[in-house]
């Protein structure tokens, strides 16, 4: 074209594109059953893997026979720990966890072996033709007695022990309640099991397709373990089937890999929905104690707190884990003094590490149970006991930081408590669909009590003590098309769409795609977990699109022969309107690039006192459970629960309530039914038969009171992150209501109908 423009007709402006309810770019293939999950993988030539594991939670191991594996026809390897050419260890923060267990075995479903072989059920034989002589030993389970115990690895038991003291904990109140609380092991229940397929490469590398949540974490492990340079092991996203802390992990990486690399040939592993069970980490089981002072007027005056959290045989990410649950363990409340201790503990339990809500969750239970026995012994309403302490902007925390973003605790309270209750229960007689129980002759409606229970919880966005927090994107224009490159995870949570949202929203366009999340071509987008893609991913694929306009309208000035332009939703235009010139026009033919990367203001580590600018931002939820309970058979119906939530800014109202109504499934599930239950360190339900998930019907309604949009500062467009928060007050919203229907006191989550119906017998 030509370097003068002529004059345009006035253009209609453009509906903003943030804070409306787009389509997901992989919501109709996931609908319809076309979405590609990582176990849908396939490679011409391809073998399958699997992975022989420990019976045992310790155990010696005397000797390993492979011979019987050798001797099934169509096996392709077999894989012991001395054929490992790198690192024999890997982990997430500390690598404690070997590849392959040699002398010693910490956990039931530690790898011991692997094989590949021409046919599933050939490497299953094969597998189990493995011969491992142990010397079982008396396992380690009790976390506390872990503490002193004598260490069962050469890191030792504790994986962390921190203390936090504030003001002065000697002072006293004139009103007291302690309680002792526990949180039982949670599974974080996704519904694709651990999968994935390594295909080896001419240069002695390898590519693996895996389902994950952080694939240069990922990279950086496999390689070391592999011994290979992180440029020869290339991780490329496959289909993710659910995440929530679970994948954060390494599972079947290094050995995947392995296998394909010693057959050269591709290798595919499926996990059985048992073998997920022990192939992935857990929410650490809590043990907590709380002691809060108060005035007669129910203020907070000391709130001491000891915490115990079982991290497994292998450290994960316990370390973090237990600086949440130790500085959130107050709640988001103003405390003026404190004293709070927290050990996580190895333990020959199954490893456990980040699960949704991650520390936070542990702790809102028995911060929240203090609040209800405080708020009777002083004779306050619950509500009005919580708003006398919500802490607020300028108020500082236990460790001494001081709230300097958005911090609506009063008004996600007043929200929540402000929805109006259900109405009476419609019981229709013994059968009804409505009662606890459900269908059958079971609940005689006479001894049905409803309860209403409320609670408040709040949890650190992003990753805090002085960890280097980025993530990298990059963005490319060519003839009107962008392309966003970002290493992002997407685990569901919708990341696919808000990255075309923010690109439309910044460039003024409508072509936009989303590139395949890889380790090769692009840097490191951090981890899809602790709430911080929104904010960190978000923020790199803004400042990148910012960049590319940057770039354009100089590139425009230069081809148009007209200085001062600017990018005005989608148009190049000059001031006064007297030039306007759409985006693909005015630059032409040239391609612009550009990558960012984008990092959070910081935080400091914790000093030996606790004390530190430890955390970013904080997002807070409240949350009013409804229940009826079956007094005799001890069944729990959660008939409501209702919501109200600090977002920052709403970004995709529908992707927001997804996220509201999915978290709190998980905290009803955690407060009357999902538990891994553990016999010596041995899992006794690996399936979803004995594991129980909350279903439809199981599922109550959900109202959202409120989200509270008051913008972050310094955030991207003023959003947080929403996915935590629901699950964490969901679960003590849940039991409270329990304890109100029952009168009942319920320290520990899930609560279990015999809890009720022995106790009521009693």
């Amino acid at each position: 074209m030509s370097g003068t423009a002529t004059m345009t007709p006035p253009v209609v402006r453009r509906e903003r594109v943030l804070g409306r309810d787009v389509s997901r770019p992989d919501g109709v293939p996931k609908v319809r059953g076309e979405f590609a999950f990582s176990s849908d993988l396939w490679a011409e030539g391809m073998l399958w893997g699997r992975i022989l594991r420990s019976p045992h939670p310790s155990a010696r191991i005397r000797s390993i026979d492979p011979s019987g594996a050798w001797r099934v026809p169509g096996v392709r390897a077999v894989l012991l720990a001395e054929d490992v050419p790198g690192q024999p260890t890997y982990g997430l923060e500390h690598a404690d966890q070997p590849v392959f267990a040699s002398q010693v075995v910490r956990h039931v479903g530690e790898p011991v072996a692997a094989v590949a072989a021409d046919h599933p059920e050939t490497a299953r034989l094969a597998a189990s033709a493995i011969r491992v002589d142990y010397e079982v030993l008396e396992p380690l389970v009790d976390p506390e007695a872990a503490i002193l115990a004598p260490p069962i690895h050469p890191d030792g038991n504790v994986f962390r022990h921190l203390t936090i003291r504030h003001g002065d904990p000697s002072r006293r109140g004139e009103v007291s309640v302690e309680g002792t609380y526990e949180v039982g092991m949670q599974d974080q229940a996704f519904m694709g099991p651990e999968s994935g397929l390594a295909i080896p490469g001419e240069d002695g590398g390898v590519d693996l397709y895996v389902s994950t949540q952080w694939l240069h974490v990922d990279r950086s492990q496999v390689a070391a373990c592999l011994g290979l340079p992180e440029e020869k092991v290339r991780l490329h996203l496959a289909g993710v089937g659910g995440a929530f802390g679970a994948r954060e992990d390494v599972s079947l990486q290094v050995h995947i890999c392995l296998l394909a690399l010693a057959t050269r040939r591709p290798v595919k592993i499926v996990y059985s929905r048992e073998e997920s069970f022990f192939g992935h980490v857990h929410r650490h089981p809590a043990r907590l104690w709380l002691r809060h002072q108060a005035d007669r007027e129910g203020r907070l005056v000391t709130v001491e707190a000891k915490v115990v959290l079982d991290g497994g045989a292998y450290a994960s990410s316990s370390t973090a884990v237990i600086s949440n649950a130790s500085c959130f363990v107050t709640g988001p409340y103003v405390v003026p003094n404190a004293l709070v201790e927290g050990w996580a503990v190895r333990t020959n339990n199954p490893p456990c590490g980040a699960m949704r809500g991650f520390g936070a969750v542990q702790a809102c239970f028995g911060y929240e149970a203090q609040m209800d026995k405080l708020a009777a012994a002083v004779g306050l309403d619950p509500v009005e006991m919580r708003l006398r302490n919500a802490l607020a902007h300028g108020d500082q925390l236990i460790t001494g930081q001081v709230l300097r973003g958005a911090a609506p605790v009063a008004e996600v309270i007043r929200a929540c408590a402000a929805t109006p209750l259900p109405g009476p229960p419609v019981t229709d007689g013994p059968g009804s669909m409505a009662l606890p129980g459900g269908a059958g002759r079971t609940a005689q409606p006479g001894r049905v009590r409803r309860g209403v229970g409320f609670a408040v919880g709040y949890k650190n966005l992003m990753y805090s003590e002085g960890f280097d927090d980025y993530s990298t994107a990059r963005c490319r224009l060519e003839r009107g098309l962008v392309t966003i490159t970002c290493a992002a995870a997407e685990v569901g949570q919708g990341f696919v769409t808000l990255a075309h949202q923010i690109a439309r929203e910044v460039l003024g366009v409508d072509q936009v795609v989303l590139a395949p999340a890889e380790t090769s071509s692009i840097g490191s987008a951090g981890s899809t977990s602790a709430s911080r893609q929104t904010w960190m991913s978000g923020g790199a694929v803004a400042e990148a699109c910012r960049a590319v306009a940057r770039k354009a309208v100089e590139v425009a000035a230069r081809r148009l022969g007209h200085p001062g332009l600017e990018l005005v939703e989608g148009e190049v235009v000059a001031e006064g309107g007297g030039l306007r010139v759409p985006l693909a026009e005015a630059v032409g033919d040239e391609v612009i690039e550009e990558t960012v990367t984008y990092r959070h203001p910081g935080t400091s580590p914790l000093d030996p006192d606790g004390q530190g600018d430890a955390h970013v931002s904080f997002a807070f939820a409240a949350h009013r459970a409804v229940v009826d309970v079956d007094l005799d058979l001890g069944l729990v119906r959660v008939v409501e629960v209702a919501t109200a939530q600090d977002v920052g800014r709403v970004l995709h109202p529908l992707q927001v309530t997804g996220q509201i109504e999915g978290g709190i499934a998980q905290g009803v599930g955690l407060a009357v039914m999902e538990e891994i239950v553990l016999e010596e360190g041995r899992v006794k339900n690996p399936s979803f038969t004995d594991y129980l998930i909350p279903t439809a019907l199981d599922m109550p309604e959900v109202r959202i009171g409120g989200l509270i949009e008051e913008p972050e500062p310094g955030a991207p467009f003023g959003a947080k992150g929403v996915g935590e928060p629901p699950t964490i007050s969901s679960t003590p919203a849940v039991v409270a209501a329990i304890r109100a229907a029952t009168g009942l006191e319920l320290s520990r989550v899930p609560v279990r109908p015999q809890d009720i119906a022995l106790a009521a017998v009693g």
